[in-house]
């Protein structure tokens, strides 16, 4: 029988808080990260709003010293510092450097979508190009590789069990934790650091710029820009930030007496095989509610135990045949769908650290009882309108939220779906 896993540890670095009550303040009150990007408007993008975090590099100037900080860039401090003040939430002390103990029993999975792009377009290129590879320095392949956030984390806390970086499009964060799910579950580690980073750049969404998926039409008005289940969404907000979650035995969390967030119950993960409207941008349907349906199985629960919908819904065409493939999955007409709300649009789309900021913001919601609201859609898509009860546009109080199923679905038609659930022994 496998073992049950629970949430004892959280860290987030995001543009609406870079600790937890900052973050859990800004849910309750649906504030926007959004912003006016600089960079963006130099380089002439269409859309001129992303939404990052915040004094970032001061904050990591709290952390780490100063040789340390050398060798990270944007990605590596986000997630070095969701992934410490998720390891003391959890009750545990940072290792000293000097330390030479190594926690055989914890790994970590961070993936991240994109990768050091900050490095590489900021740095490594130009300094290639002008014929001064010197300069480029020692650490500049640690900050390209993808990997190396991972690797950064478990140097800092002295992680000795797997460490990886997994990378799938925008389900990379939901994955990264179904994937230390079942690592603990098999008995092969005790607890995995779990989530998702995505840097800040400009090089990282400019692709996207010209793909015109990105919001381009409230430029002026940042606040407004993401717009998810909108009739009016003109394409995402691109965003930075990183959610770290401690994914631990219960076993193990019970003999320290560790705190208890959430018990993770489950999750799935497939693909569409670009299939029946599948693509390498578009989501195939049947495999999208294949992977609730599958989730759910795993979870051992039914469709009617789901008290609330974190979707991936990212203010693009995707949208309306989401909100539908969650009624189809979970078995409900219009009228009785679950409350389903988007957190990107609060914080934007971070990508690869999307699913674990979203998850992050799901166990906030079980552990205080309330589903935050989805912003900016008070003129809800034509074809989700049947399903507008189900949208909560101010906060809804519920003392009696117990579940809540959280999905990611990622560019290359891939699905990840976790199902998080208030801890009750």
């Amino acid at each position: 029988m496998s073992r049950r896993v629970v949430v004892t540890g959280l860290g987030v670095v995001s543009s609406i808080g870079s600790t937890m009550d900052d973050f859990t303040a800004s849910l309750r009150a649906g504030t926007s990260g959004a912003e006016v990007h600089p960079a963006m408007v130099e380089h002439r993008f269409g859309c001129h709003v992303a939404a990052v975090p915040v004094g970032v590099n001061e904050l990591a100037e709290r952390y780490f010293d100063e040789e340390m900080l050398l060798a990270m860039n944007s990605g590596h401090r986000m997630a070095s510092i969701a992934s410490v003040d998720a390891w003391t939430d959890a009750g545990f002390e940072r290792p000293a450097n000097d330390d030479d103990a190594v926690n055989w029993d914890t790994g970590a999975i961070i993936g991240t979508g994109v990768g050091g792009l900050d490095t590489t377009g900021g740095k490594i290129v130009p300094l290639t190009d002008a014929c001064k590879v010197r300069r480029i320095g020692s650490t500049g392949v640690e900050q390209v590789m993808a990997s190396g956030v991972s690797a950064r984390v478990s140097g800092i806390l002295a992680l000795g069990n797997q460490v990886t970086t997994n990378s799938s499009a925008c389900s990379t964060g939901t994955e990264a934790v179904i994937m230390g799910l079942e690592r603990i579950r098999s008995g092969r580690a005790e607890r995995m650091l779990c989530g998702g980073v995505e840097g800040e750049s400009h090089y990282s969404w400019a692709g996207f710029d010209a793909m015109r998926v990105l919001s381009r039409k409230f430029n002026d008005s940042p606040k407004l820009a993401s717009r998810p289940m909108s009739g009016s969404a003109a394409g995402f907000v691109p965003g930075a930030g990183a959610g770290i979650l401690l994914l631990e035995s219960l076993d193990s969390a019970l003999e320290r007496g560790a705190r208890i967030h959430a018990e993770v119950l489950g999750g799935d993960i497939n693909c569409g095989g670009h299939r029946m409207g599948g693509s390498m941008t578009a989501p195939n349907p049947i495999s999208v509610q294949r992977c609730i349906r599958g989730a759910l199985i795993d979870a051992g629960i039914g469709p009617e135990s789901v008290d609330a919908i974190s979707g991936h819904l990212t203010a693009t065409g995707a949208d309306p045949s989401e909100v539908r493939s969650w009624a189809a999955a979970l078995g409900c007409s219009p009228a009785d769908l679950p409350l389903i709300t988007s957190t990107k649009s609060l914080i934007g789309h971070t990508l690869g650290a999307a699913g674990a900021i979203e998850a992050i913001a799901a166990i906030t919601m079980i552990e205080e009882g309330f589903v935050h609201p989805s912003i900016n859609c008070e003129d809800v898509h034509p074809e989700i309108e049947p399903f507008r009860h189900s949208i909560p546009h101010q906060i809804r109080e519920l003392p009696e939220l117990k579940t809540i199923i959280k999905a990611g679905f990622g560019f290359g038609d891939v699905n990840a779906c976790l199902v998080l659930a208030c801890y009750q022994g």
